[in-house]
């Protein structure tokens, strides 16, 4: 099975308050953007792989890595010239039950058996009995954007899996699976616009055809990713002049000043070019404009 994991925007982002398990209340709106995705697989047992060959075409040929600093034992890369990282790795669990190969243009930098689509697979496992599977994840949406691409390839994953081994769970019971692997997973499980509360975890289909009127552009910076952990080591929580759903219900040419992002404040300061780029938005137009998540993307809404 294939399918293309997409990611999300937040339409204003308040940070309420910290709670006592160290997580942060907040709400946002979040809305499932389609021109940015990767590709995922899952085959069951020895089932054939249709991205497989594709993906070590692309991407280079399987060795052993030895140059670069990601090398963790069991794990394989692809030798490459211009990033210090593979661009193509591939891991086996230590039970032999899940394979899981990601491919990544800058590189995989991260354990593949860590990624949150192997974490799908073993949350599933712990109540049920999982056939053996291979996952072939090519990672094309942007790392450290604020853009949810990791929840949404987890979602996918559970959804796939639920799919292909006949687990039949409802979509409210994946997205309580989804919630244990990030605060946005959940909301890649309904894949429509949903106000998330509380983590982002607790969620409330939330109409939004007013935005159909506008057209929607997503901008990605080049070479900036922002750590969430960082971005929230700087917040400051704090109640909005108004309620999210309030300044929601208002004419979007009301949501400047209005809808805001709290994650801009700090994270501006550390990139000043992600401030330049906001202007630069409304300068050309745009309705309204905003950061994504806690970083580093942008988007704006313009008239048609």
């Amino acid at each position: 099975m294939i399918t293309n994991p997409n990611v999300k925007i937040n339409l204003g982002l308040n940070v309420l308050r910290k709670r006592e398990d160290g997580f942060h209340d907040l709400e946002t709106l979040f809305v499932p953007y389609f021109s940015i995705s990767d590709t995922l697989e899952i085959v069951a047992g020895d089932d054939y792989s249709r991205t497989s060959a594709a993906l070590f075409a692309k991407y280079g040929q399987q060795i052993a890595p030895s140059q670069g600093s990601f090398k963790p034992e069991g794990v394989f890369g692809v030798e490459t010239e211009d990033s210090e990282y593979p661009k193509i790795v591939q891991a086996m669990s230590e039970d032999g039950r899940l394979m899981i190969t990601i491919a990544r243009a800058e590189g995989v930098d991260w354990d593949p058996l860590k990624d949150l689509t192997a974490r799908a697979y073993g949350i599933l496992a712990e109540d049920f009995t999982m056939p053996p599977v291979k996952i072939f994840l090519e990672k094309t949406s942007p790392v450290g954007a604020g853009l949810g691409g990791g929840s949404a390839d987890a979602a996918f994953a559970l959804k796939m899996l639920n799919e292909i081994c006949g687990l039949n769970l409802s979509e409210d019971q994946l997205a309580s699976y989804a919630s244990r692997l990030g605060s946005d997973c959940a909301f890649f499980i309904y894949n429509r616009p949903m106000i998330g509360e509380g983590r982002g975890e607790i969620l409330t289909e939330y109409p939004l055809d007013v935005i159909q009127k506008y057209d929607l552009q997503v901008i990605t910076p080049a070479g900036i990713s922002v750590s969430t952990k960082d971005a929230y080591g700087g917040i400051r929580p704090r109640l909005p002049e108004l309620p999210l759903r309030e300044v929601l219900a208002r004419p979007v040419e009301d949501w400047d000043g209005l809808l805001v992002n709290d994650f801009e404040e700090t994270v501006f300061a550390k990139y000043p070019e992600l401030a330049a780029i906001k202007k630069s938005l409304y300068d050309c137009g745009a309705v309204y404009a905003a950061m994504s998540g806690s970083g580093s993307a942008l988007f704006a809404l313009y008239s048609r």
